[in-house]
This record gives structure tokens, C-alpha cells and sequence, in this order.
């Protein structure tokens, strides 16, 4: 007796104890629902020894979480109307209030150095003392802003537009916490949405704790939207088909099994969900109605054929179960290789498919079965579809193109092929934290305000060792920050830094009567008279706390930087790189650049290397197990080219379309090649046994093989394009491409699979259709002879 046949026996004798089992297990899984949470916490795609990752670990030592400062803008002339002007002062005093927020600063909070001759030493004084009553007041002030404390420019408001910024920093230990996101959305939402109200303004909320806040309410949202669409859709596209809401309520219980044990899989393992693992739920509906599909097809197909309910569940088992379990493994293995990137998000997203995508042929092999043995058989009119002309019209279409149409299919390969190398030429590399963000969202049209009045949000930093204790206050150092100041003004992607080099330009400014042309760096002599000015004056450590370390040894530069992508930014590090080895001698000094959105845009290079990688190794594995199957080279040949094609037209598309490549996008290749080949499995699974039933007599088997196996095929593979189809209606430019071009490309799969794969066996008849090519027993177990 056959492993199979085994498998059935326990599955249909001992079928109420399967449902208890089944039963026990999705209730254990949902204990595990309430470890499943989204994260809070930026997804990092390198890995932690990553240099990257370890210079950034180093900052945060030294400087703290850096990804705290939520920006508060307004651009409207009537904000410097005296009534608004003071509305929008307190309102920075009321955020201040709240205990996640550490400071905040707005133009009330400015404080202006004044030179005391006497005492030798610099007096803080505010800009103004109390709140002004009238419009002249506000104009005397503006003027002094605009005009005398350039140390505030580019940081509190622009002067060229007129805009004023507010700056709030949440206290850093909440930063990467659910905190911060119940501040956000409870706290400065509602306060800013009743401000706005009031004072007849509109503003800018941006800054990364609130855009990634946003961001992760958006992902929460469509991730219920997408789990609702891929069943709905699904299922209509299922009942289209079957036409019985017997086998379509069977199917969406199946899939909503799995999708319990996802949730549950994700809590079990302690992971976060991140953007990645959101998309398994869905992924798994749309996986999983294609396994449905197959045993319910060959079930109804049986009990057409003998009229035997018993006989025909077990033929579904016995036949089924085995191909189905390796086209499943091949799916499984394609989300596996991403467990060997080593980036945590990635590996995440790898283990928690692999598992569930097992998990759910295990589902649909047990429940299907069991569940139809309680039933009465199906009747004639469920067994319709099985007939249906128009069917029966495009299987023939299959066949007869392959019959009489080969020499075209030949041509049509090979003109796809150029055009989708040339295609290939035209693909850019592209890694953005923002650029996938929805670009109809408010917080998304705010971003590119901010870049636009004050250079971007998100921040570069430039770390700085001295190697000296108190090093960094020497003459030399700040001149040579100077010269990298220099260069970061001269590039348009960044916006003005703020360094200790503002500080010290600032106290020359008020050593000189707050005169704004001496805002600059001081001389040696000037040093020497400056000096005493600064160590009488008591604010001095609160001065330099937040840009030098307390030992002196090391400062930070921050700029701000716009939306670029890696290209962009892989030449203005050269242009940094530079200036940096020309200024800072390694002997002396060491600068290293760092900061999230140079993580974020490091990890897409990585990214995309390791998982061209894994595409590789999927390749490579899936190669295997056809080699394990089949036990022949030409045969792996002949089964990967099909499955290559769409790959490669995909990529000539994304190239001559202008997509370009990057995290979302390079995740098609690896999902849809693990999906695509499971018709290949399917269909030469079937041959096989139309081999052996037939006397080795290809043609027949191979025509035999479409006309059976094509309509599962067809009915899968449009479950599956739709299925993904649901993505598009994401808001995320990234969801949208993977849903769009792996719809698309499992279309041109099944397409290849019906035509070029049963083309290439019949070209070759004479050198594969023999028993050599598949040797006994490894190919037995995927059938059993009738």
C-alpha cells in the first residue's frame, strides 16, 4: 500500500478525530492572537552587525534617539495678525503640557544673547517678554527675527516665505513604543484639528514619529480592507466557476482557517507585524483557494466519471495529495529563501509564510475531504462547470495551438525574450523611506512641503571623534566642520545644518552687539576675548549639551535631506566623502555619516543584492526538488524555462515602464516564481500518469494532460490574478506594484504552461518520453496508477 493511500485511509476512517485536532490547534493558535501587535518600531533591513547599523548604535550611545522631533508648520500672512500670532505661540506651550513631550520650541520660546561689559559674560534673554497686543508689536518682532537672528533661520521659520515652524520633541523613550502612537492620534490630532478650526489656518503636521505613526495606521487599515477584498473577490470568482455555494462556503472556511493560523503563527513566534507580514493574510486567501480548487475539481471529476463518493475522496487524496503538497513546497520554498537575507524584517516575513502557506495545504487536504464525506454526493448540476462550452472552448484553443502552432509559440518565446533583455538594460535601482508612502494622504503632501520650505525630514547626521577629550572646541575642528558645512550648503538635497558651529557663530554675533554680518566663525584672536564670555554666562552647558558629547570629544551635524533615492544619494556621499578625507586628516579625526534615512537607503542596496540572492536559491531548491521528482537534467531545463519567461518579460516591463527596482518590486520575482511553478508540477504530474496509462505514447499523454489539467490550471491562475489584483487598490505605491506585477505575471506563467511547456515536451518526445528520464519509484509517488 502507498504512502498516500495510507494517508487517506486516516484521514476519511479517522475523520472525526481529524476535526477535533483541527479544532484543538485553532484554538490554541488563537491564544496566540494577542502577541500578534503591529510595530512600533522602524522596520531596519540590514543586519544588527551590519557596519551601517553598528555606527548608527554608536550615535545613539552617544546622542540618544534622534527620530523624535514632530514639526509643526504655517504658511499664511494672517498668522502675524496679533491674535493668531499669540494663538499659535501657546499652542506649542499646551503640547509641552502632555507628558510624552519633552520640549518644545517655537518663536516665543527664542531666546537672544546680549553681551553684559560688566559682568563679561553673555545674558539669555527672550525674544519678547510678554505676549504682544497689537500688529506693530508683531511687525517690530518679525523684522528682528527676519533680519538680526539668522541662528533661527531654516530652523523656526524661512525667511524668504515667510513660513513659521514649531518644533516638538517627544521624549525619546516613547519614540518606538504604542505611546507614541496614542499621542498622535488622540492627543495631537484632535488639538491641531481644533486649532486649525479656531484660527481659520491650515497646518503642516510632518516630522518621523508622525509620519511613521500615519503610516502605520494606513497599513492597519488596508490590511482589513485587503483581507475583506481577497475573500470577497475570491469567492466570487470561485462560485463563477463552480457554481455551488456548497464548495464556495467549504473554500472560505478553509481560507479563514488559515488566515486564524497565520495571526496565530505571527504570535506564537513573538514577531511584530510589519508592513511586510500584514500582506500574509491576504496572501494566504489567495494562495489557498487555488489548493481548494484542485481537490475539489479532481473530486467532482471522479464522481463524474464512477458516481462513488468514497472511491472518488480517496482518488482526490491519493492522486491529488502528493502533487499538490510538492507545488506548496515549491510556493513555500520561494518565501523560505527570504529566511536567509539576514534582515530581520525579511526573515520575519519568510518564516511566517513558509510555514502558513504548509499550514494551508494541510488545512485544505483535511478539511475538504472530511468535510465532503459528511455531505451527500454532488449532484449533476454541480458537476456542469466540468462542460461548460466556453471552457471547453479555450482548453481546445490550448490544444490546438500547440497541436498545429508550435513554430509561433517558438518565435513568440524568442521575441519576448529580446525585448524583455533590452527591458532589463532600462531598470533603475531606487530605495526611498517615503517614496511608497500614499500619495493622497495629507501627511504625504505635507512631507513635500517641508522639503520645499525647509529641506526634508528626514535627518543625515554626521558624527565627529576628535580623539581628544574637549577636541572639539578647538579653532581648528570648528574650521574644519566649516569646510564640511560648506559642501552640505552647496548640495540642493540637503537642507542647512545645525551644528555647535550655529552655537559659536551665534555668541561672535552678540560679542558684536548682535550684529547679524558677524555671524560667522571667530578668529584666533577674537577667540581669545570671546572665551571669557562664555564661561561666566550659567547657560553655557545647555548651550552644547544637545550637539557635543559630555566629554567634549565628540559633536554631531545634522541636516535634513529630501526624498532621494540611493542613486542620488550614492553621489552626494561621494561628493561628502570627499571634502571629509580633504578636512579631517584620519590621523586625527574620524567622521562617520549616519542617521535612519542613510540606514533605510544603505538596506535597500542590501536588500536588493541578497535578494536577488534568494531568487537564486529559490531557483535553486525548486530546480531540486523537480530533480528529485523526475530525476533528469533535461527535464529540470524544460520545466524552469516556462516559469523563467514571465519572470523576464516582467522585468522588460518594469524597465520600459520606468518601475523601478527596489524592496517591493524585487519581492515579485521570488513570490511569483515559488506560485508560478506549480502548474508546471501539476501538469507534469498528469502527463506522467497519461505516460504510463498510455504505453509511454507522448502525444496522447500530452494532449490528455491539458485537457485535464488545464481547466484547474485556468481556474487557478485566474483566482490567483485577481486574487493579487487586490493589492492595486492599495494606497502604497509598493503594494501596488507587487499586486500588478505578480498578477501579471502568473497570468504569462499559465500561459507558458499550457503552451510552451507541453511545445518543448513534444519537440523533444524522443529524448524524454522514456523510462530513463523518469525513473522508478522517486516519480511514483506523485500518482498512482488507475
Amino acid at each position: 500500500m502507498s504512502f498516500w493511500n495510507v494517508v487517506s485511509r486516516i484521514i476519511l476512517k479517522g475523520r472525526v478525530f481529524v476535526l477535533l485536532v483541527l479544532i484543538a490547534a485553532t484554538l490554541f493558535l488563537s491564544t496566540q492572537w494577542k502577541y500578534a501587535h503591529f510595530s512600533h518600531t522602524e522596520a531596519n533591513i540590514l543586519p544588527k552587525d551590519h557596519p551601517v547599523n553598528l555606527a548608527y548604535d554608536n550615535f545613539l550611545e552617544l546622542f540618544g534617539e534622534e527620530g523624535n522631533l514632530i514639526l509643526l508648520a504655517v504658511k499664511d500672512s494672517s498668522v502675524f495678525k496679533h491674535e493668531k500670532f499669540n494663538n499659535w505661540n501657546a499652542l506649542s506651550k499646551q503640547l509641552r503640557e502632555h507628558n510624552e513631550v519633552s520640549y518644545a520650541i517655537s518663536l516665543s520660546d527664542i531666546k537672544k544673547l546680549r553681551k553684559d561689559k560688566n559682568e563679561k559674560k553673555f545674558i539669555v534673554e527672550p525674544l519678547f517678554e510678554e505676549a504682544p497686543e497689537n500688529d506693530e508689536e508683531i511687525q517690530r518682532i518679525k523684522e528682528e527675527l527676519f533680519t538680526k537672528l539668522p541662528f533661527f533661520d531654516n530652523l523656526l521659520f524661512n525667511k524668504e516665505t515667510g513660513t513659521l515652524q514649531t518644533l516638538i520633541y517627544l521624549k525619546k523613550e516613547i519614540v518606538n513604543t504604542p505611546v507614541r502612537k496614542k499621542f498622535v492620534l488622540n492627543k495631537l490630532n484632535p488639538l491641531i484639528d481644533k486649532f486649525e478650526k479656531d484660527n481659520d489656518l491650515d497646518i503642516i503636521v510632518s516630522g518621523m514619529p508622525f509620519i511613521r505613526t500615519m503610516n502605520s495606521s494606513n497599513i492597519q487599515e488596508e490590511m482589513q480592507m485587503f483581507l475583506g477584498l481577497a475573500l470577497l473577490v475570491t469567492a466570487l470568482i470561485f462560485f463563477f466557476f463552480f457554481r455551488s455555494f456548497r464548495a464556495t462556503f467549504i473554500t472560505m472556511i478553509v481560507v479563514s482557517i488559515g488566515v486564524m493560523w497565520a495571526f496565530g503563527f505571527i504570535g506564537l513566534f513573538r514577531y511584530e507585524i510589519s508592513i511586510l507580514t500584514a500582506l500574509i493574510p491576504p496572501l494566504i486567501i489567495v494562495i489557498g483557494v487555488p489548493n481548494a480548487i484542485f481537490l475539489i475539481n479532481k473530486y467532482q471529476h471522479e464522481v463524474g466519471i464512477h458516481g462513488g463518493k468514497a472511491r472518488s475522496l480517496k482518488r482526490v487524496i491519493t492522486k491529488i495529495g502528493n502533487a499538490t503538497l510538492m507545488t506548496n513546497l515549491t510556493t513555500a520554498a520561494g518565501f523560505a529563501t527570504f529566511i536567509f537575507t539576514r534582515s530581520q524584517l525579511l526573515s520575519e516575513f519568510g518564516v511566517i509564510a513558509s510555514i502558513s502557506i504548509l499550514a494551508i495545504f494541510l488545512l485544505a487536504l483535511l478539511i475538504i475531504p472530511v468535510v465532503y464525506s459528511f455531505l451527500p454526493i454532488p449532484q449533476e448540476k454541480h458537476l456542469r462547470h466540468l462542460n461548460k462550452p466556453w471552457i471547453d472552448g479555450i482548453i481546445s484553443w490550448f490544444e490546438k495551438t500547440v497541436r498545429y502552432r508550435r513554430v509561433e509559440i517558438y518565435i513568440t518565446t524568442v521575441v519576448i525574450i529580446i525585448i524583455s533583455m533590452i527591458g532589463i538594460y532600462l531598470i533603475k535601482v531606487s530605495g526611498s523611506l517615503i517614496e511608497d508612502m500614499p500619495k493622497n494622504k495629507q501627511f504625504t503632501k505635507d512631507i513635500q512641503f517641508v522639503e520645499d520650505e525647509f529641506g526634508g525630514v528626514l535627518a543625515l547626521e554626521f558624527l565627529i571623534d576628535s580623539k581628544k577629550p574637549k577636541g572639539v572646541m578647538k579653532l581648528s575642528t570648528l574650521k574644519r566642520m566649516e569646510s564640511l558645512n560648506e559642501i552640505i550648503d552647496e548640495i540642493p538635497e540637503l537642507s542647512r545644518s545645525i551644528s555647535i558651529l550655529d552655537v559659536v557663530k551665534y555668541t561672535k554675533q552678540a560679542f558684536y552687539n548682535n550684529n547679524p554680518e558677524y555671524y560667522q566663525l571667530p578668529t584666533r584672536e577674537e577667540q581669545v576675548f570671546i572665551m571669557p564670555y562664555v564661561k561666566n554666562s550659567s547657560n553655557n552647558e545647555n548651550l552644547l549639551a544637545t550637539y557635543v558629547d559630555s566629554t567634549g570629544r565628540y559633536t554631531r551635524l545634522t541636516t535634513f535631506m529630501q526624498d532621494i533615492g540611493t542613486e542620488k544619494m550614492e553621489r552626494i556621499e561621494e561628493r561628502i566623502d570627499a571634502r571629509v578625507e580633504k578636512a579631517f586628516p584620519k590621523e586625527k579625526y574620524e567622521v562617520t555619516m549616519t542617521g535612519k534615512a542613510l540606514v533605510f537607503l544603505k538596506g535597500t542596496n542590501y536588500l536588493i543584492k541578497n535578494l536577488i540572492v534568494s531568487l537564486g536559491l529559490a531557483i535553486l531548491l525548486i530546480s531540486l526538488f523537480m530533480g528529485w521528482m523526475f530525476r533528469s537534467f533535461r527535464m529540470i531545463l524544460i520545466s524552469l524555462i516556462p516559469n523563467m519567461l514571465p519572470l523576464l518579460l516582467t522585468a522588460g516591463v518594469m524597465g520600459y515602464l520606468g518601475i523601478p527596482l527596489k524592496p517591493s518590486t524585487i519581492l515579485v520575482f521570488s513570490v511569483a516564481f515559488g506560485i508560478s511553478v506549480d502548474d508546471t508540477i501539476h501538469f507534469l504530474a498528469k502527463y506522467r500518469q497519461e505516460l504510463i496509462a498510455s504505453n509511454w505514447k507522448v502525444r496522447k499523454s500530452i494532449y490528455a494532460a491539458i485537457r485535464e489539467t488545464g481547466i484547474s490550471m485556468f481556474y487557478t491562475s485566474i483566482v490567483l490574478f485577481f486574487g493579487f489584483l487586490v493589492f492595486t487598490v492599495s494606497s502604497f505605491g509598493g503594494t501596488i506594484a507587487l499586486g500588478g506585477l505578480v498578477s501579471g505575471t502568473l497570468l504569462v506563467a499559465m500561459l507558458a504552461n499550457l503552451l510552451l511547456l507541453p511545445s518543448l515536451l513534444l519537440s523533444l518526445e524522443n529524448r524524454i518520453a522514456n523510462k530513463k528520464v523518469f525513473k522508478e519509484p522517486k516519480i511514483d509517488v506523485l500518482v498512482e496508477e488507475e
